[in-house]
């Protein structure tokens, strides 16, 4: 495996993302998309994480426009309040088409089968929703997404295989509103929806006091198996 920083040109601009290559010279992408702390270590991790399974794996830096290169840590607290702010001021519509570029710069990078799927975390689990809703993404998986209810709406746009996993006790997520969700799209065979329980949001941020490693793990156990089955 190995990393570099890359510059994905979008409609006006450019931007960075970090991006993993597998060991193999051939494979499928994967959009990684940031939670609120940007392209941090935990983002990179999780990148370098999914080029080890085999996957060409890219993080876009979806801050570029409030900040470039932002990289917060949520254990400070000056950190996590700047984190709330930039996802206060961003620009969902502008991030994805950031998304469908970042996309198509995967889908024609060399060695990339052209299959590419997505999965975002927080901010980015309700991107990677909109993935499905609004990009041709071949699949997408969203960990603990926020404020997806707001979007229900382009629920009847999706195309391709969509895995939602919901937190339970989700702080940012009320009951209310998954109960609405998982209403909204029980009857859409391309959604599969998982819910952990006793789990907040987070539990998969390997290094941090809402992990909760057997959650976590089979997040991540019934993620590798649908990638494997859609990017195949």
């Amino acid at each position: 495996m190995t990393a570099q920083n890359v510059t994905i040109s979008a409609i006006a601009d450019s931007f960075s993302g970090y991006l993993a290559t597998p060991a193999s010279p051939s494979g499928a992408g994967i959009i990684l998309i940031q939670e609120i702390f940007g392209v941090n270590s935990v983002m990179r991790k999780i990148a370098d994480s999914y080029a080890e399974a085999g996957y060409f794996a890219l993080v876009p830096d979806l801050f570029w426009r409030l900040e470039p290169n932002t990289q917060l840590d949520p254990d400070y607290e000056d950190q996590l309040a700047k984190a709330f702010d930039f996802y206060q001021r961003f620009d969902v519509d502008k991030g994805m088409e950031d998304l469908q570029a970042s996309l198509t710069f995967l889908r024609h990078y060399p060695g990339c089968s052209g299959k590419v799927g997505s999965v975002g975390f927080c901010l980015g689990g309700k991107l990677a929703y909109l993935m499905a809703t609004r990009t041709d993404a071949d699949c997408s998986v969203s960990y603990y997404g926020v404020a997806i209810e707001s979007s229900l709406a382009e629920a009847p746009n999706i195309q391709k295989p969509l895995i939602l996993h919901l937190a339970e006790n989700d702080e940012f997520a009320s009951p209310e509103s998954q109960a609405t969700i998982q209403q909204t799209l029980k009857d859409n065979p391309l959604v599969t929806i998982y819910s952990y329980a006793g789990v907040s949001h987070a539990f998969g941020r390997v290094d941090s006091a809402a992990y909760r490693p057997e959650a976590a793990e089979l997040a991540r156990d019934r993620t590798l198996a649908f990638l494997q089955q859609h990017l195949s």
